[in-house]
């Protein structure tokens, strides 16, 4: 059932209006940091009050105005984007107390602006998920390339500006193809709405012209969600401060990017079409090749966050490749991968960010014996690389147990090779970094700073997370239950049980 809400329009303008009253509040450091901490809690507050509802099947929406007769600037709460948008408000609230300690702690220049677009971007990423067309989609779309700008060149040395440009020049263009193709769509279909299962049907165009349209849509998603060759500006991204990092891996950009695929896979194409098509098993390749290159380049990396950066450009793949199976299961297994890979990245980059801060040293081969002097974070940044690994008993195996039953359920075993190997190579590229902390002889020229709170609990809360989330998936908020939901409304009718 459908019913007409503010709360979808709330969750968007909440952080909104917190960046308008940061930006009015330079001078006065702690109020500027309430308006950010307030806003983060009043968001997932706002958006965790619509989810019993949509678990029941309702589905809340409001509309600002009409772009035509048949679309509108409309937000609305279906399983799919109710998933997103639990996820980024509820990893808003701890990323947001880390900045705060770790903008303090390096003394960070710009943070008015810093909290200002950091606030515009989690609106901009919750817009995304809650969008009902892709014209509303588009929006944010934008407006998070935008927003996040200035955080990728924060330091505004020359090294940022060339990562802020090349971030820019990609993104760009990417939206503008999106956009193109948008339009496409709508003229075929007469509507842009995202309706599980998808719009398009094959008497609508020649099959070159869905092939295309379908191509054109994926690369300009594949951008953001830095699926290769179009992921070269996420590595040269990694010059902004820690928390960015944590915001273009974890809650926004490049999950907008793979949620983007998801949309127009479920939502756009549908099963049945792409099916008949046959350019899902295209994507479906170079998300394998990139699941491969990527963790193979990861372990060459020394710079920890360029190592971390190289495994998000995998890991978003395995949902790539989760939504090209076009199974039930494995379109589960992809949205939950949206969630367990969020919660363990972001945690990730929040052990990086402290340890860089606290040690001075960003190349892992110089942080020998760091594990004697930080514990706390270091028995965090393992658990977390164990979940990446997929070891049982935490979110990330949950997820990878979904993806490789839905490979099993289109009889894509090679698929499920491809999953394990590249859980091996991460134990490789993520744990040499425990064994040197907690094995290796301590480096005595290393000067440890002192401890902030404001950095330790957020990684510990999200810590928590992965490992309650492993052992009870459907755990509250039910993002379990959530994408359930979402891959049997995508699969409904969809019988084949395989691309062809």
């Amino acid at each position: 059932m459908t019913i007409m809400d503010i709360r979808p329009l709330l969750a968007v303008g909440v952080s909104l209006a917190a960046a308008v009253m940061i930006a009015f509040s330079g001078r006065w450091p702690n109020l500027r940091e309430f308006w950010s901490a307030a806003a983060s809690l009043i968001k997932f507050g706002i958006i965790l009050t619509m989810a019993p509802g949509v678990l029941d099947g309702n589905v809340y929406e409001c509309t600002l105005f009409n772009l035509t007769d048949t679309v509108g600037f409309t937000l609305r709460t279906d399983p799919a984007g109710m998933i997103f948008a639990l996820l980024a408000s509820l990893l808003w609230v701890p990323i947001n107390f880390y900045s705060i300690g770790y903008m303090r702690y390096n003394k960070e220049h710009g943070q008015t602006g810093y909290f200002a677009a950091f606030a515009v971007c989690m609106a901009a990423a919750v817009g995304i998920a809650l969008s009902a067309n892709l014209f509303t989609f588009f929006v944010f779309y934008e407006l998070l390339t935008v927003a996040s700008y200035p955080l990728v060149m924060h330091h505004r040395n020359a090294e940022a500006v060339s990562a802020g440009r090349k971030y820019l020049s990609y993104t760009l263009v990417s939206g503008q193809l999106f956009l193109a193709a948008s339009v496409g769509v709508y003229c075929l279909a007469g509507t842009a709405d995202f309706v599980p299962g998808g719009i398009l049907k094959e008497s609508m165009a020649p099959m070159w012209v869905l092939n295309l349209l379908f191509v054109v849509m994926i690369a300009a998603a594949s951008v953001k969600a830095a699926v290769m060759p179009l992921h070269g500006w996420l590595p040269a991204a990694m010059v902004a401060p820690t928390p960015v990092s944590a915001l273009l891996h974890a809650v926004a950009v490049v999950k907008t990017g793979v949620f983007c695929v998801l949309r127009v896979i479920g939502f756009i194409f549908g099963p049945e079409l792409l099916a008949k098509m046959g350019t899902a098993e295209v994507l479906a390749w170079f998300a394998v090749a990139t699941m491969i290159i990527s963790s193979l380049m990861a372990l060459k990396q020394d710079h920890l966050k360029r190592r971390l950066a190289f495994s998000t450009i995998g890991q978003l793949s395995y949902i790539v490749l989760g939504a090209a199976l076009l199974s039930p299961l494995s379109i589960k297994g992809a949205y939950l991968h949206l969630v367990a890979h969020a919660l363990m990245k972001i945690t990730l980059f929040m052990c990086a960010g402290y340890i860089i801060s606290k040690t001075g040293r960003e190349f892992i081969s110089k942080m020998n014996g760091i594990g004697k002097e930080m514990p706390a974070t270091m028995a965090c940044y393992t658990i977390a690389s164990l979940g990446i690994a997929g070891m049982p008993f935490l979110v990330g195996f949950i997820s990878k147990w979904n993806l490789a039953m839905g490979a099993l359920q289109v009889n894509q075993q090679f698929f499920v090779a491809v999953w394990v190997g590249c859980g091996l190579l991460a134990v490789g590229y993520l744990l040499p970094l425990c064994q040197m902390a907690y094995l290796k002889k301590p480096d005595g020229t290393i000067n440890y700073g002192h401890a902030s709170l404001l950095m330790i609990v957020p990684l510990c809360i999200t810590t928590v997370l992965v490992i309650l989330m492993g052992i009870y998936p459907n755990c509250y908020p039910n993002f379990y239950e959530l994408a359930d939901m979402v891959g049997q409304s995508v699969c409904s009718g969809f019988t084949e049980g395989s691309w062809r």
